[in-house]
């Protein structure tokens, strides 16, 4: 009697070690072709990035070749360098070199002359990559000049201001400046040396520190009798020399060239 059930007990476990030996199996083939997933996309994401990378040191030989003796050749350069720029943040908008090809390529349009398309430009850097606060800075400061290229002071003066709110910009210094030159060209110097004073104040280092402490004094021996900084600026006398002058302020090719 005791046999049979003996016989029926082994039986039953060896079923259900067959049972758990065929989860094993499923368990471990599952893990292998999530492995092999995994690697693949890891796989795609660096050929992927390689490309990216490789199209945009493309697009930044040509941006960087242009000869200044040869104006049509330079006008080829760019125009080469717009379209491979384009490539990559529209190819490739994930890969390590997309926010970089975005951020040039809004300085590529505003070399070719296309500042409303420079401008979309940036702010569509703001929305896709408003994360990477340190390049972040560069492209607010940029779009500001952008805004001066167009005569508005007032969408300006809210990029510049921007760079100030963003923790880890670089360019505070430079900001401020523009924005003291702003109010300088906008016949408000009590505005202008807040700026200049704030300049010297937190980046006493700065290449900015030495100008903005010369338009400082100018402005402060403008000042009236009674202390207060005389605001009618007028064009025989602007503040500041030629910072009231749209096409001496704030230009992108001189001040931007210092950073």
């Amino acid at each position: 009697m005791s046999e049979p059930r003996l016989l029926s007990g082994m039986e039953r476990l060896l079923l259900t070690m067959q049972e758990y030996r065929r989860a094993v199996l499923a368990g471990v083939g599952v893990l292998l072709a999530a492995v092999a997933i995994v690697a693949g996309v890891l796989w795609y994401d660096h050929r992927t990035a390689e490309a990216a990378l490789d199209l945009y040191r493309e697009a930044t030989r040509h941006y960087l070749t242009r000869p200044a003796d040869k104006p049509e050749q330079a006008d080829a350069n760019l125009k080469e360098a717009i379209k491979k720029f384009r490539q990559v943040v529209e190819q490739y908008p994930r890969t390590p070199s997309a926010p970089l090809a975005l951020y040039h390529l809004g300085n590529a349009l505003v070399q070719a002359n296309e500042i409303d398309a420079a401008i979309e430009t940036y702010k569509r850097y703001v929305l896709l990559y408003g994360s990477h606060s340190v390049l972040l800075g560069l492209v607010q400061q940029r779009l500001g000049y952008a805004y001066l290229l167009k005569g508005d002071r007032d969408q300006a003066a809210k990029a510049f201001s921007t760079v100030l709110q963003l923790p880890s910009a670089l360019n505070k210094d430079n900001a401020l400046f523009e924005l003291g030159k702003l109010e300088e060209a906008q016949s408000r110097p009590e505005g202008a040396l807040s700026h200049y004073q704030q300049l010297i104040k937190e980046y006493p280092n700065s290449p900015f520190a030495s100008e903005a402490a010369v338009r400082l004094k100018v402005l402060e021996a403008k000042k009236g009798p009674e202390g207060s900084v005389s605001g009618t600026a007028t064009a025989e006398s602007p503040p500041g020399g030629s910072a009231t002058n749209p096409a001496a302020h704030s230009s992108p090719s001189s001040s931007a060239g210092q950073r």
